[in-house]
């Protein structure tokens, strides 16, 4: 009978602290620290992959140990036969995987495809001399081999302790692939320990004789606790439940028969069915709980859209209120503007009626017909600024600034920029004179009707007026009137006449300035001889 001492003396002192003694079961949720603790950390690799020609007979590679087990070495005979690969592999060096932390229990050899396709091909168990050999066979075509320790055999995703990878002989038949098999492409287990490289050091310890079945049954009895704990720590209890019941019945099944020395073969055969069962609840477990996170993060996500939608219609609620309170307002506004107007208007005409009456009085205050000489100093003086600003003009009505069609923007009743700031520079000039009398008087063509005609006439005039008063005029002092087609300055028969007529004056007068054009004077009708 073979022995295997070594092995198994670390194995049941290693894991026994960790795990339940054999013959026990873990009750399940009973592990204080569920969580994953061990993990060999491994520099990122590239390991070639060889496309073993179809049928093209067999040919030899090597196996050389990485920097965790650097001792290591094996060779494999690889065989290409119709609709499987045959591979006839052995190893040497295999030190008891332990010494990568105490839940390594196993070495298992993968087949990795160019994508990076992990494909669990058997577990390698050595004997005392640390050697194992091993046939399996794969459907796939172009692979890389390599070892990893693992906690047990089932596994289906190879951990990233990497003992041993494949190397190709000068003499392998075969095409080497242009691409590598990347290990950062490789679904990674979950199970982590992180260690340094001084620190992976065998145990030296005594040994303990125990035959090979005996050995066999109690590694499987803690690989299959391993896979428990493990699926375990991934959420089977939460999300796979039926599945790890399934295996720890199993493994409860095996550890009674350890403990009543039954055959080993069946003890082997419950430990290996409940790693197998235990390793299919890690994997539905895993699946579950990313479906559930992405679940968590979707309802998060709507959520937050159904929120913000909320928020975007309480901020368009509150703008919409907003503008019909300031539409109110404006309608408000416009309606004591209009009646502001009608007042103004009714005022203005009132005093137009009045005005002849008021120059027969002014003329009869002056001393002379034709005014002072201080009235037509003082208006030539008021006539020259004024004309320095904006077209002025000197009537019998008084001095007339002329505001002309192309003073307003096109298509609006808006005055232009710089017409409004001359208007500004003029309020500025005539706020000094509390005697003058301002009427803005609006004219248009008569392409419109009348009604029309005022009532553009009507709102150029209210502009101009609006531009006087914002710039310093008294309210009272200016009126504003509109006069559609009446007093025509050109004939409406031509454009260019038509554009004259389009405009707005401002008309000033005060006893001050007195009643006659400069260019105006007395005639004396006397007795002709």
């Amino acid at each position: 009978m073979k022995s295997f001492g070594r092995h198994i003396l670390l194995l049941s002192t290693a894991v026994a602290a960790a795990w339940c003694q054999p013959g026990s079961v873990p009750a399940p949720g009973s592990v204080s620290d569920p969580q994953p603790i061990y993990r060999v950390t491994v520099v990122s690799r590239t390991l070639p992959a060889v496309n073993y020609e179809h049928r093209s007979g067999p040919t030899q590679i090597d196996f050389r140990g990485t920097v965790l087990l650097p001792n290591a070495k094996g060779s494999a005979i690889v065989e290409s036969k119709r609709g499987r690969i045959e591979i006839d592999a052995k190893f040497e060096h295999l030190d008891p995987p332990t010494r990568y932390g105490r839940e390594y229990l196993t070495y298992v050899l993968w087949a990795i495809t160019p994508e990076g396709r992990a494909k669990n091909l058997g577990e390698l168990l050595a004997n005392s001399s640390n050697k194992t050999r091993i046939t399996v066979t794969t459907d796939l075509q172009a692979l890389g081999l390599m070892v990893t320790a693992e906690p047990y055999y089932a596994v289906t995703t190879p951990s990233d302790v990497v003992v041993l990878e494949n190397v190709v002989r000068p003499d392998t038949a075969g095409r080497t692939e242009p691409v590598t098999a990347k290990y950062e492409l490789l679904p990674r287990g979950e199970y982590t320990l992180h260690l340094k490289p001084d620190s992976l050091q065998s145990a030296d310890m005594p040994q303990e004789k125990l035959p090979y079945d005996r050995y066999e049954a109690v590694l499987e009895l803690y690989q299959a606790q391993n896979a428990i704990q493990i699926a375990r720590s991934a959420g089977a209890d939460r999300f796979a439940q039926d599945s790890i019941s399934k295996a720890d019945a199993l493994l409860a099944e095996a550890q009674h028969m350890q403990a009543i020395k039954q055959d080993t073969h069946l003890i082997v055969s419950r430990a290996r069915e409940a790693a197998q069962m235990a390793e299919d609840a890690r994997v539905i477990a895993v699946k579950r709980g990313e479906e559930e996170k992405l679940s968590r993060e979707r309802e998060h996500e709507e959520h937050q859209a159904r929120a913000k939608a909320d928020e975007i219609r309480r901020a368009e609620a509150d703008a919409t209120a907003a503008r019909e309170a300031a539409d109110r307002a404006r309608a408000e506004a416009s309606r004591a503007e209009a009646q502001a107007e009608m007042d103004r208007q009714l005022a203005a005409q009132r005093r137009m009626q009045a005005a002849p009456a008021q120059r027969t009085q002014v003329l009869r205050a002056s001393n002379t017909p034709a005014g002072s000489s201080l009235q037509r100093q003082t208006r030539a003086q008021l006539l020259e600024r004024m004309g320095g600003i904006l077209p002025t003009r000197d009537t019998p009505r008084g001095l007339v600034v002329t505001i002309t069609d192309s003073s307003f923007e096109t298509g609006h009743g808006t005055l232009r920029p710089d017409v409004s700031a001359r208007l500004g520079r003029l309020a500025s000039l005539l706020s000094s004179r509390r005697d003058l009398t301002i009427s803005v008087e609006g004219f248009t063509d008569d392409r419109a009707g009348t009604a029309e005609e005022r009532t553009i006439s009507q709102r150029r005039a209210q502009e101009v007026r609006a531009a006087l008063v914002l710039h310093g005029l008294s309210p009272e002092a200016v009126d504003a009137a509109g006069l559609g087609r009446e007093h025509p300055l050109a004939s409406n028969a031509t454009e260019s006449g038509r554009e004259q007529n389009r405009r707005v004056e401002i008309v000033i007068s005060s006893p001050s300035i007195g009643n006659m054009a400069l260019w105006d004077r007395p005639y004396s009708l006397g007795q002709q001889h």
